[in-house]
This record gives C-alpha cells, sequence and structure tokens, in this order.
C-alpha cells in the first residue's frame, strides 16, 4: 500500500507531501491544479522515460519519493494466512516475495522491514539517479520492484492486465490451477537436467574417443605418479641436505668437538660443566640451600651430553649420495609438470586425477548411459504432457467462466456490446510434449498454453489483444471489470485510475465507484484481495464513494520577486466535501446541497449493506 508521496520540484509542484489511506482515495479538482502531474510523478518510479523539462524552473533536480507498507508488523509476527482454498493470498505472497528481493540485492531495512521506499531524482544536467530504501540502484531494478507494487490505469504504460506474459499468471491464480501448475513446473525442471546430461553425452564418436584418450592419459599419468600428500616438502627438506652434505657434516662435528673435546688447550664444554657441577655438589653437601642449583647443574650436563650424542648421530647419518641427489631432483620436476597441468597442489592433482576417472568411467559407459537418459526423456515428455493437457482444459473452463464475468461487469460500465475472450493456443513442436490427443507442442515450466486476453470493444470488431484496445476511459472501464473479476488473483496492492470515467454520465458513475470501493476488498467475499485505489475524477458519484477525499488547487505564492503557481492538496471532511462535491455537481443551491447529502447517504448505505445496491436500482 502507497502511504506517502513526496514531490519536490516537479512542473509546477514546489513541494507536495500527500497521505493516502487503505481503501479509496479520490482525488478532485479543476482542470490543470496538478492531478495528473502526481501521476506522472509516480510515473518515473515506474521507469518512465525522465525528461529535464519535468524540472521546476528555477531549480535543479526535481525529486519524487514513495514509501510503501508491504504488510504491518503484526502480521509479520503472526505469519502467513491462508484463503479458503489453501493458498497464500496474493498481497502477502508478494510482500514475501518483494523481501526476497530486497534481501538478495542488499536493500533490505531489518529496523522496518515492513517499509519500503522508493525515489528517483532527476537533473538539469540529465543525469538520474534511482534509489530504493535510500540506496542508488539501476533503473531497470527500481522499474521491476515498482511495477509489482502500482498499476496506473488510464495511460497504458504500466497496465500489467496489458502485458501478456501476466495472462497465464493471473488466468491460473483466478481459476486455482496453481497446485496442478507446480507439479508441471517439477516435471519440467527435472526434464531440463536429463536434457542437459544428455547434450553433454550426445557427442560425435570422434570427440568422445580424443576424449577418452586424453581422460585415459591424464590418469595414468597422475595414477603412475603415485604422489603422497606432504611428498614435496619432504623431497625439498631432502634435497637442501643432500646438496650441502660436506658442510652440514664439518659444523656438526665442530659442534660436537666444542662439547667433547674443547677448542686448542682449553677443555670442552662438558668437561667444564661436568667440574662445575662436582663443586656445585660438594658445596650444596655443606649449604642444602644449594641443592636446587647443583641439580639445575646436573640436569644441564645431561643435555650437553644428549646434544653430543645427537650431533654424532646426526654426523654418521649424512650422506654424499650424489644418485639420490639426481633421484630428488627428478622427482621434484615430475611433481612440478603435473603441478603445471593439473593443479597447484598435489592434493589438487591427485583430484584432478579423481575426476577424470569418473568422468572416463562415465564416458566409457556413454552408450549405455545415453540409451537409458533417452527413456527418461520420453517419459517425461509424456508425463509433462499429460499435466499440460490436463491444464490447459481447466484453463478453457476458467477462461470461459471468466470471459462471461467480465462480460457481465462490462455491461454494467455501458459496455454491454463488448466481447471479452481468454485465448488459449499452443504452438506445435515435433520434440515438444506430447498432449493426449497425440500432437507434440512447445512448452515451458507453465505448460504448453499461450494465454492472451482479447477484448472487441465495439459491435462488429474483431477480438484484439488487450494492448490494441482504444486508450482513455474505455481502457480504463475494461481495466476495472477485469480488476473487479480478477481481483482475488491480482497481487498489485495500489491501483490508480486517472481520469476513468470519461465519457460516462453519472448514473454509471456511481456504478464505477462502487466498483472502485468494492476493489478495495471492502464489502466482498474473505478471499478478495485488498488493493488500496487512487482515482482521479470529475464526476461527484464516483467521488461520493471515496474513503479518502483529496482536493487539488492550483494557487500562486510569492517566490522572491516572482509570483509563481503551485499546487496544493488538501483532505476534505464534512461540510468541506459537500461543497466539492455540489461544485463537481454544477448545482450550488439548496436543491443541490440536498441532492449531494442524498449521494452521500446512498453511498453509506451502500457501504454498510455490504451489497449493490445501486446496480439493483440499475436493474429496475
Amino acid at each position: 500500500m502507497l502511504l506517502e508521496l513526496h514531490i519536490r520540484n516537479f512542473a509546477i509542484i514546489q513541494d507536495l507531501r500527500l497521505q493516502f489511506h487503505p481503501g479509496l482515495n479520490v482525488l478532485t479538482g479543476e482542470t490543470g491544479a496538478g492531478k495528473s502531474i502526481i501521476v506522472d510523478a509516480l510515473g518515473l518510479l515506474l521507469g518512465d522515460r525522465a525528461l529535464t523539462e519535468w524540472v521546476r524552473a528555477g531549480a535543479e533536480r526535481a525529486e519524487i519519493e514513495a514509501t510503501f507498507r508491504l504488510f504491518s508488523p503484526q502480521e509479520k509476527q503472526g505469519g502467513p494466512t491462508a484463503t479458503s482454498n489453501g493458498a497464500q493470498p496474493p498481497e502477502e505472497e508478494l510482500a514475501r516475495e518483494l523481501l526476497d528481493l530486497l534481501a538478495r540485492e542488499g536493500l533490505d531495512d531489518p529496523d522496518q522491514p515492513h517499509l519500503l521506499t522508493l525515489g528517483r531524482e532527476v537533473r538539469l544536467s540529465g543525469r538520474n539517479i534511482a534509489r530504493v530504501n535510500g540506496r542508488a540502484v539501476s533503473l531497470q531494478l527500481l522499474s521491476e520492484i515498482a511495477n509489482r507494487l502500482v498499476d496506473i490505469h488510464g495511460q497504458g504504460e504500466h497496465l500489467s492486465l496489458l502485458r501478456p506474459r501476466s495472462h497465464v499468471h493471473l488466468l491460473d491464480r483466478y481459476g486455482g490451477l496453481l497446485p496442478l501448475r507446480r507439479r508441471l513446473a517439477e516435471k519440467v525442471q527435472e526434464l531440463r537436467s536429463v536434457q542437459g546430461e544428455l547434450q553433454r553425452l550426445r557427442q560425435d564418436a570422434r570427440t568422445v574417443a580424443q576424449r577418452l584418450d586424453m581422460l585415459a592419459f591424464q590418469v595414468e599419468e597422475i595414477r603412475s605418479a603415485a604422489l603422497e600428500p606432504g611428498e614435496e616438502e619432504a623431497l625439498e627438506a631432502e634435497r637442501r641436505r643432500l646438496g650441502n652434505a660436506e658442510a652440514l657434516l664439518q659444523l656438526a662435528q665442530a659442534a660436537q668437538a666444542i662439547l667433547e673435546q674443547g677448542a686448542g688447550e682449553a677443555p670442552g664444554a662438558i668437561d667444564l660443566v661436568s667440574d662445575a657441577v662436582g663443586r656445585l655438589e660438594r658445596l650444596a653437601r655443606i649449604d642444602p640451600t644449594m641443592a636446587a642449583a647443583a641439580n639445575l647443574g646436573q640436569g644441564l650436563l645431561e643435555q650437553l651430553q644428549e646434544l653430543a650424542r645427537e650431533l654424532q648421530d646426526y654426523g654418521e647419518g649424512l650422506e654424499f649420495n650424489p644418485t639420490r641427489l639426481v633421484e630428488v631432483e627428478e622427482r621434484l620436476e615430475l611433481i612440478h609438470n603435473l603441478k603445471r597441468k593439473y593443479g597447484d597442489s598435489i592434493p589438487e592433482i591427485i583430484a584432478f586425477g579423481e575426476q577424470a576417472q569418473a568422468e572416463l568411467e562415465e564416458l566409457g559407459n556413454w552408450e549405455a548411459r545415453t540409451e537409458e537418459l533417452e527413456a527418461q526423456e520420453e517419459a517425461l515428455l509424456r508425463a509433462i504432457g499429460q499435466l499440460a493437457g490436463e491444464l490447459s482444459q481447466r484453463r478453457q473452463q476458467a477462461g470461459e467462466t471468466m470471459a462471461r464475468q467480465v462480460e457481465a461487469e462490462l455491461a454494467e460500465l455501458r459496455m454491454a456490446h463488448a466481447r471479452f475472450q481468454v485465448a488459449i493456443s499452443q504452438r506445435e513442436d515435433p520434440s515438444g510434449a506430447y498432449l493426449p490427443d497425440g500432437r507434440r507442442v512447445a512448452f515451458d515450466r507453465t505448460g504448453a498454453d499461450r494465454v492472451a486476453f482479447t477484448i472487441s470493444a465495439n459491435p462488429g470488431e474483431p477480438l484484439k489483444p488487450l494492448a490494441k484496445v482504444a486508450s482513455g476511459g474505455e481502457t480504463s472501464r475494461l481495466m476495472l471489470a477485469l480488476k473487479g473479476v480478477l481481483a482475488q488473483a491480482d497481487a498489485t496492492p495500489t491501483l490508480i485510475f486517472d481520469e476513468i470515467d470519461q465519457g460516462i454520465g453519472g448514473r454509471v458513475g456511481a456504478v464505477v465507484g462502487e466498483k472502485l470501493w468494492r476493489l478495495t476488498g471492502q464489502g466482498s467475499q474473505p478471499d478478495a484481495a485488498r488493493h488500496q485505489v487512487i482515482c482521479i475524477t470529475h464526476l461527484p458519484q464516483l467521488a461520493a464513494f471515496g474513503d479518502q477525499h483529496l482536493s487539488v488547487r492550483k494557487r500562486t505564492f510569492q517566490e522572491g520577486e516572482q509570483v509563481r503557481t503551485g499546487t496544493q492538496v488538501r483532505p476534505l471532511e464534512g461540510e468541506e466535501r459537500v461543497a466539492e462535491l455540489m461544485q463537481m455537481l454544477g448545482a450550488t443551491s439548496d436543491a443541490g446541497r440536498r441532492s449531494v447529502e442524498e449521494m452521500l447517504a446512498e453511498v453509506a448505505r451502500v457501504k454498510g449493506e455490504g451489497r449493490s445496491a445501486i446496480e439493483e436500482r440499475l436493474k429496475d
């Protein structure tokens, strides 16, 4: 739901902050006051082209920011609800899809997860900045999010119902066909996996043979090397010892000599320490407090003796072995060559060999595996065709019911001669799924059907896609009829109708007003989607149904030495609203007041009774 719209320096609007309520919001005012400019500002959030002409004279940039409520904090805590048929309500499903999208893009706001802010900035320099929750994003992402939150009816650019790709989803929601479609989508996903593996295997024999030879060579080269983890490090250490054996022996012997023999006439370190230990022991016998020092000296003597033995063993273990050095060098060179081809370490080389062995075994049995996968592919194509055929049949039934309901809605909106049809077709494909009637057709995760809503607005005219119908009030009334029928299926939370009353009179205006009000979910079945509706109108009969009435006025004000024109919006209640409706009715007399009061009383009765009193009166 759109909570607030803030517009700054856009066209004639200097600084305007609008709060919208749940239910039906109506905007009224004279032509040129700025009502459609408000819709144009919202259009920028939906991806409309930004023109520098939109920037208010004297300003450097125009800014539009809209705040939406995805759900209340209570709804978040309470978890998802469900409709009577067990499905998640469209508005809740949409909110959770958007939350997932925001989280993936790093645009979520953990402090206020139920609020979403969209913004766009247009600068005179031509630069545009799009924002989601205050963070700069691409215009494509902003448009993707905004178009799932708002439909603008009347101009044609943002009508989700005019996008043919959305028709199959709306029809399936309307007919309660989503569970069946999910089953089909699972089979399609399974088929894509099988076909992906088949594509890898279906290579020509020469390519397979070449691959087999290469894999066999790689596996044998790695296997014959018999590598061990940690081997390279041990070989490097051994190479260092072999290459420096003479120097190492000299150092070890010299150190051992200092410990045991001494240097020149000086005794060895062990003898000196032994003499010192003897003196410490005699000292301790006289003064027991020195016993610890004597023990420390004895331990030091033993360590020196152990060190001398280790040096002797080390020296005896050293060898001058040029043959072994060559072997180590060759082994290291082999490891380096394997690393250059198969990985940066011995574990990576071993893993590469294991993968090559697995692929070798797979390709070695590729003919049998190909036959097995082809059988699976055939079975899945028949299973998908069976489900697609059932889904198509049920879509035909749902489409016929929808068409009757839409035509009935159009008749009440003074389009009695309009014809509506849900066109369902398939495209034959020799490699497609097998329908129950034996035909093979193209398909995707939604099934084998191409669904399109078509309309003939006037007698004798052929049925055409919705996108090709006339613009203006006729299109808006068609959208209203469709929205009414698809209210339960359509998840778009905010619907904006720009001058939907074009070409209709007061009596039908009352019907339109009631229908717009019922799109908000008030007075409807429990499962109906709850839309927020914003409507720009010149008809008092329609405006009377508003849950919030906003008056748009043009005003002049002094800005420096200039007199400027701007737009002002005020909520109307009580006497102010009566006066506005009287002015719209063109009757400012006492009789006009009584007409407005009677109109408001009738609207209150319709809302209170929850049934279509106006439609009943029209039937009479």
